[in-house]
């Protein structure tokens, strides 16, 4: 049985986010996948490893990098408007609950 997450999630898959700690801090990327189970996040570029692999049939074997997942609570979002690292906020729009960026209310889509 999984515990269940208290954490609300208020980043998705293709999002452009900033890591703010951590041994990549500073760092930006495009979220690559998001676990919703473990809280974390795979980031292209961010928390690398490299993975050796035997050879197949299908590829040749050698070491190659992966992405690790990283925590969201390490992240935030960039302000589609401003660039600038923002806290998101989510807000009625007609029928539909929105994203926005409380920095410059822009609507992250």
């Amino acid at each position: 049985m999984t515990k269940k997450s208290s954490i609300k999630i208020k980043i998705k898959k293709g999002d452009r986010v900033k890591v703010i700690a951590g041994a990549y801090k500073g760092t930006e990327g495009e979220v690559l996948q998001v676990l919703r189970e473990k809280n974390r996040a795979i980031i292209e570029n961010v928390n690398l490893a490299k993975k050796h692999e035997k050879p197949t049939n299908e590829r040749a074997g050698g070491i190659r990098e992966i992405n690790n997942p990283i925590h969201i609570s390490n992240l935030m979002l960039i302000d589609p408007k401003s660039g600038v690292p923002t806290r998101v906020g989510r807000k009625m729009e007609g029928d539909k609950i929105v994203r926005y960026a409380k920095n410059s209310g822009e609507i992250i889509k």
